[in-house]
């Protein structure tokens, strides 16, 4: 019966070693999932670099950063060039690197104070001091809008929701780089791939 479990478990693990052969899907996700987050952060700074870099130097209604305007134009070309090169699988394990402390930096300055979730659910691991009460709020608002409006309306194409700009896409953004750093961008469909291939072949 033993031997039965072992060769079953065996074959079990051989049809996932079996996988290898497409390994790269992983990396490849990970690089067009995070490419059009990174893009869209990256050029909408760019749009107005002079008011994020305000916003990054104003101790009072801002980050209080040091160096505004470098540390502007470091987020917003380092994001909008970091999703160029995810897509064309370019240098991906070099921008990984900036793109963390990218998030890191966006984590600390801008979302450690809210705590970890992203948005208000009592539900979920690790909600903040002041999530039950930002729900109670929330859930009165909806009652009054139901009262006054048309809240299927209000509702058709979203629920309303706490927000609470916590870390939580940060550091989730951060592992996905991290893994990215390690991995690399993966077999075919990269540059970084054909550039190690050609490589090699002059060796």
């Amino acid at each position: 019966m033993s031997n039965i479990i072992v060769r079953g478990a065996n074959r079990l693990q051989d049809l996932i070693e079996g996988f290898k052969a497409i390994d790269f899907l992983a990396p490849l996700a990970l690089r067009l999932y995070l490419a059009p987050i990174f893009w869209l952060a990256g050029t909408k700074k760019l749009e107005d670099i002079d008011s994020v870099a305000a916003w990054f130097g104003n101790p009072d209604w801002g980050l209080g950063l040091p160096y505004p305007e470098f540390m502007a134009w470091a987020a917003a070309l380092t994001e909008a060039g970091g999703a160029i090169l995810l897509v064309a699988g370019l240098a991906v394990r070099w921008i990984a690197v900036p793109l963390m402390v990218t998030m890191v930096v966006a984590a600390y300055t801008v979302h450690w104070q809210s705590g970890w979730q992203a948005i208000h659910d009592l539900s979920s691991p690790w909600p903040s001091a002041n999530a039950e009460e930002a729900l109670r709020r929330l859930d009165i608002s909806k009652e009054r809008l139901k009262e006054c409006c048309n809240y299927d309306w209000l509702t058709e194409h979203g629920k309303l929701v706490s927000l609470n700009n916590g870390i939580e896409f940060a550091a989730t953004y951060f592992i996905m780089c991290l893994a990215l750093f390690f991995s690399g961008a993966g077999k075919y469909f990269s540059i970084d791939h054909w550039i190690r291939v050609m490589m090699r072949d002059r060796d």
